[in-house]
């Protein structure tokens, strides 16, 4: 194999040919004739010394190794476009803000391994700039960053606010945390109903808590909460949970990130599945925020699957 940069030109290529299943798309999707894409794929192969693509089937389709390289080709595709955009706005008259960190949120977990692969990867693309990380606590799911608190910020779920856009990053089941001593604790490796979790003890949030949290916490019946204890971040429900005075819900990967002692977690078998998003704000205009945000979306074509797909037992 050859020890030689890859080109983004091929990589290009190759991975229109794989999103689109067909050499000739491909082409009319770059605006090449359809022999310079096969040639690129071809040179790719050679380089590579493995076939990417297999030819036999119809839509064409990656080889194993093919999937691998398409998942590497996204993240430097994305990198490549946001550093091309960088320099753009770095070249405009009275651009830059030298020396200014990049500022990210995250609300409990984040979006499990993503969140670290993504800031990982933009310190490497970008070491020059100084990522200050910021915890966040329920209540901020929008004004961190409304208010310019943060930058970037791991949500859940979507925010409903026109100030912020977001994309989605991991989708996931949904699970229920109660003490190891609930009747509930049992359904641990089956799974409980929405109607078996109904009448469980979950914790307050404090009434400036955005709505579409809470009905996420609340799995739609905000009303039907019981306990009296209030908490803004995972570490108070925990505490809540395992003193038994509390119930608290999340995405199947809380379990990974949270594995108390006295907690059991218990996947939901009949609640819609809900998703993790990276959030920025509508109006953002600083160039490292865009770098930042295509990162992290090309990492989640690659990763997201995997975690949301994740069997592993609670």
């Amino acid at each position: 194999m050859s020890s030689a940069p890859l080109d983004l030109r091929l990589l290009s290529s190759f991975l229109a040919v794989v999103e689109e299943g067909h050499f000739g798309r491909a082409a009319a999707r770059l605006f090449l004739s359809p022999p310079a894409v096969t040639q690129h794929v071809r040179r790719l192969e050679t380089e590579l010394g493995t076939l990417l693509v297999d030819r036999r089937t119809s839509p064409v389709s990656p080889t194993p190794a093919g999937v691998r390289l398409a998942g590497h080709a996204r993240v430097l595709l994305a990198a490549s476009n946001a550093a091309l955009d960088d320099m753009a706005e770095a070249v405009r008259p009275g651009a830059g803000a030298a020396g200014r960190p990049l500022r990210v949120g995250i609300m409990g977990h984040g979006s499990a391994e993503l969140t670290p692969a993504a800031i990982n990867a933009y310190r490497r693309a970008r070491p020059e700039v100084r990522v200050d990380i910021r915890q966040l606590d329920f209540t901020e799911h929008v004004t961190a960053l409304t208010e310019d608190r943060v930058d970037v910020a791991f949500v859940r779920p979507g925010p409903d606010d026109e100030r912020v856009v977001a994309d989605v990053l991991t989708t996931e089941q949904r699970i229920v945390v109660v003490p190891e001593r609930s009747p509930l604790a049992a359904a641990g490796q089956t799974g409980a109903t929405l109607a078996d979790v109904a009448a469980l003890p979950f914790f307050r949030v404090p009434g400036h808590t955005p709505h579409p949290f809470t009905d996420y916490l609340y799995f739609g019946e905000e009303g039907r909460r019981r306990s009296t204890d209030y908490a803004v971040t995972p570490q108070e429900v925990l505490t809540g949970v395992v003193t038994g005075r509390a119930a608290g819900s999340g995405l199947r990967s809380f379990a990974r990130y949270y594995a108390w002692p006295g907690a059991t977690f218990v996947p939901i078998i009949d609640a819609p599945w809900e998703s993790s998003y990276l959030a920025v704000r509508a109006d953002e205009d600083n160039p490292e925020v865009h770098i930042f945000r295509a990162l992290a979306v090309a990492l989640a074509r690659e990763l997201g699957a995997a975690i949301s797909g994740d069997t592993r037992p609670l």
